[in-house]
């Protein structure tokens, strides 16, 4: 089972490297990753017995470790990092400009007093102003020495010893000169008065705080895309209890409650429309920036607004159900998850530290034994210590995920995890499902060819056959013939075949050529059809007779097109996968501009397709929606469901797309590509500053060119190293797609906008069934003017949308044998 903890008092990869070493050392722990960015630990343990066992063993390591419930009670109580370390940094900074006044003032000519100039005077006033500087940064003392002491040694122990041994070094110089002056020995009283150091331990605290305070205020806005996200939550919402309407905070709602929303509010929770009719812009979750029409039978998502229109719906999903709580839960998940390209950063941390101050201690020794003398070493050493920087490593990756992710949430693409991420760069093959992906799936019947039945009868017999059938174009049939039918008796599914049911006693088959073949039943050729893009269903008996067929036809997105040219833009070579014969696929992969096709795939064989594709050597994606993709998007290299498609599609996918339109697959890509290109940059820079930096902290160019490093230089530069890996993370904030286009219906938002705020509600009685509904919207429409007309049955209304005369469309419903009631 899966573990969650908050983990403390982390500040580099060392630490992170650290607290997953002992985690995994507990018994019954499987695994263990830490998010240094987010102070978090995900663990998988055979069971939740391990809890305190783990958080003794982070706390023996010399880090705080507790459950999310305990540390949310906790929460309120801590104090707010930034401003703390504002508070250091004012602090330090005033010691500092003092004390750098009085050692270095008289070197630009600036006027000291007359006392300054007794050497002891002068040790003795830097000791005093170096000393709050230290209190001010004690906690890299506390947590530095700690993990010292459990060792774990990380940055803050870097920190800690290198500018320890500046103050130790100037305190045991401070007795030097006291006894060379008790002694008249001015010559030593001036050696050690020019080489005191306290400049240099203030300096690298002062440095070493403002870059974490960067540091921090940089990583705090990696977190902005999730705040968002939160921020979107309804506070309130409007319910009907009792036969009264009543406004209660959301976490009271209840499954089942009828939530009333008016034009202008704000979906509380998801659910089902009841009655009357809304555009909902649906922009917050699926970044499609045109209002969506929400009649009865429709869902709703918490979160959305409704710009104009009244709805009424049940209640279906509240709290953490929704889908709000489940896109900010995803898009957590995602950003504190680890990518495979960070492993070699989480290996080289855990030894890095260790590694340094064997490095620092050897560059010490070797300038002492070469005869440089304690002074010159020491800065050696110290500079070594300093510049060091874990930080780097241990950021390069996190802060690129969670921005990334986050960037992604805002856009409508849902990454599962950060090795969903790093997989989807490398895909060099997108394989998409014909059906719900890249078209609509909502065919219609375009040609009925009688056989042994007229047309009449064989739509009646097809819609018998279909009406219990959840396939498209069983509801295309139903639609078509109009007329209420019986359903046929014993209805059984044929995976990949078709249907079949008993009428007026007979076994009555519908499907494709291979169930007619499998029966025997002989179907005439009908080429003109496949080459239009119709899929045929062939009706026939079990006593062998062939009844009929009718052809239908499931139209491409409008930006299928434009989708598939983007993704080979990038390119990727795009593959269609689908049940239909050779030549159906053929047109209308040829429409979509795909040039490869797999047809005449079962649904039980679309992960067996994806497998062989593999086996080829690509790295596949796919993309699918309904039910029978779920196989063949778990075993593709990287699963992407469609938003508008099935719950169990997205449980098997990797990266979910909130919206239905394939633009976004090219733009997902795209922010993988981006993403993991700032990762590899961050890294390059961690490891290049660090490969470069430790080497001329420890004197490399010293014997060639008498450069030396000041500790001061090398703590800026530390400092400076880790703010610029965050600030280079957060450059994907503003990532934008270069391939994919904007959708059409963007583009018309303004027109949209303005069609819908023309409308006009007349209460109509006489209105009893779906026969009356027809009539009424049928006479409003013949009215000039009308756009659109709309009935809602329970409400006994019909909203008509266009410029007509109210009093026109009154005439046309009275005319239609139905009463106009004014409000």
């Amino acid at each position: 089972m899966k573990l969650k903890f908050k983990v403390t008092g982390m500040t580099c990869a060392a630490c992170s490297a650290r607290v997953e070493k002992v985690t995994k050392a507990v018994p019954g722990v499987e695994g263990a990753e830490v998010n240094l960015l987010a102070g978090t630990m995900a663990v998988e343990a055979e069971n939740d017995q391990v809890t305190e066992c783990i958080i003794r063993a982070v706390e023996n390591a010399g880090y705080q470790a507790s459950v999310p419930e305990s540390a949310a009670k906790e929460a309120p109580q801590e104090k707010d990092p930034l401003k703390e370390m504002k508070t250091r940094i004012w602090g330090s900074a005033l010691c500092l400009v003092v004390l750098m006044y009085f050692t270095m003032g008289h070197m630009v000519g600036l006027p000291v007093p007359g006392w300054y100039h007794s050497p002891l005077v002068a040790a003795l006033l830097q000791f005093f102003l170096t000393l709050p500087v230290v209190y001010l940064n004690r906690v890299y003392y506390g947590r530095g020495l700690t993990a010292l002491w459990h060792r774990g040694p990380n940055m803050d122990s870097l920190i800690a010893v290198g500018s320890l041994a500046a103050l130790v070094y100037g305190a045991a110089a401070l007795f030097r000169m006291a006894y060379a002056l008790d002694q008249g020995d001015m010559a030593t009283v001036k050696l050690y008065s020019e080489n005191l150091y306290f400049e240099s331990a203030a300096m690298i605290l002062t440095l070493i705080t403002l870059g974490k305070f960067l540091e921090a205020r940089a990583k705090g806005k990696t977190g902005d895309a999730i705040r968002a996200l939160m921020d979107l939550s309804p506070k309130v919402a409007r319910v009907r209890r009792e036969d009264q309407v009543i406004e209660v905070p959301v976490d009271q709602v209840n499954v089942g409650d009828t939530v009333i929303v008016r034009s202008g509010d704000q979906i509380p929770v998801d659910g089902t429309v009841l009655s009357g009719r809304a555009s909902i812009d649906q922009s917050a979750l699926t970044g499609e920036s045109v209002p969506v029409e929400k009649l009865p039978g429709d869902t709703v998502a918490a979160a959305t607004i409704s710009t104009e229109g009244y709805l009424e719906f049940r209640a279906d999903k509240v709290g953490a159900d929704t889908t709000l709580s489940q896109v900010i839960r995803m898009v957590e998940e995602a950003g504190g998850s680890k990518a495979p390209i960070a492993r070699l950063a989480d290996k080289i941390a855990g030894i890095f530290v260790p590694t340094v101050m064997v490095i620092a201690a050897v560059t010490f020794a070797a300038w002492m034994l070469a005869g440089y003398g304690l002074e010159f070493a020491l800065r050696c050493g110290i500079s070594v210590l300093v510049i060091s920087c874990p930080c780097a490593l241990g950021l390069a990756t996190p802060v690129a995920i969670m921005v990334g992710t986050g960037r992604g949430a805002q856009m409508g693409v849902l990454f599962k995890n950060a090795e969903a991420l790093e997989n989807l760069h490398s895909v060099d093959t997108v394989v998409l499902d014909k059906t719900g992906t890249l078209t609509t799936g909502k065919p219609q019947v375009t040609d009925v060819i009688p056989g042994k039945l007229n047309k009449e009868e064989l739509l009646n017999l097809a819609a018998a056959l279909e009406c219990k059938s959840e396939h498209p174009f069983a509801k295309a049939i139903i639609e078509k013939a109009g007329n209420a039918v019986t359903p046929a008796e014993d209805f059984e599914t044929l995976p990949g075949q078709g249907v079949a049911g008993t009428i007026d006693g007979v076994r009555c088959y519908g499907g494709n050529r291979r169930l007619m073949e499998t029966l025997g039943i002989e179907v005439p050729d009908l080429p003109e059809l496949a080459k239009e893009g119709k899929t045929p269903l062939h009706f026939g008996n079990a006593e062998g007779v062939y009844l009929g067929t009718i052809a239908a036809a499931d139209v491409l997105k409008p930006d299928s097109a434009a989708a598939v040219e983007a993704m080979e833009k990038l390119g990727v070579k795009v593959v269609m996968l689908t049940g239909d014969n050779g030549a159906t696929a053929a047109a209308i992969a040829s429409k979509a501009g795909i040039r490869e096709v797999i047809s005449d795939v079962l649904p039980t064989e679309k992960a067996g397709t994806v497998r062989k594709l593999q086996e080829e050597g690509r790295k596949v994606l796919m993309v699918g929606d309904g039910i029978n993709d779920a196989p063949a998007l778990a075993t593709a290299n990287v699963g992407m469901a469609i938003g508008a498609g099935t719950d169990i599609a997205m449980e098997s996918a990797d990266v979910v797309l909130m919206n239905s339109s394939l633009t976004s697959v090219s733009a997902a890509m795209e922010l993988s590509r981006a993403t993991i290109r700032n990762i590899r940059e961050n890294l390059f820079w961690a490891f290049f500053y660090n490969t470069l930096g430790i080497p001329v902290a420890a004197g490399a160019l010293f014997i060639p060119f008498g450069l030396q490093l000041s500790p001061m230089i090398g703590a800026a530069a530390m400092s400076l190293s880790s703010v610029f890996v965050v600030t280079n993370a957060l450059r994907l904030r503003f990532f934008k797609s270069k391939t994919a286009p904007v959708p059409q219906a963007a583009e018309k938002t303004e027109t949209k906008q303005e069609e819908i705020t023309m409308e006009t509600v007349l209460h109509v009685e006489g209105m009893m069934c779906n026969h009356c509904k027809a009539r009424v919207e049928k006479a409003c429409k013949a009215v000039p003017g009308t756009q659109d007309a709309v009935v809602d049955l329970a409400a006994k209304t019909v909203t008509v949308t266009g410029d007509a005369a109210r009093e026109e469309l009154k005439k046309a419903i009275e005319e239609a044998d139905y009463q106009v009631v004014d409000d």
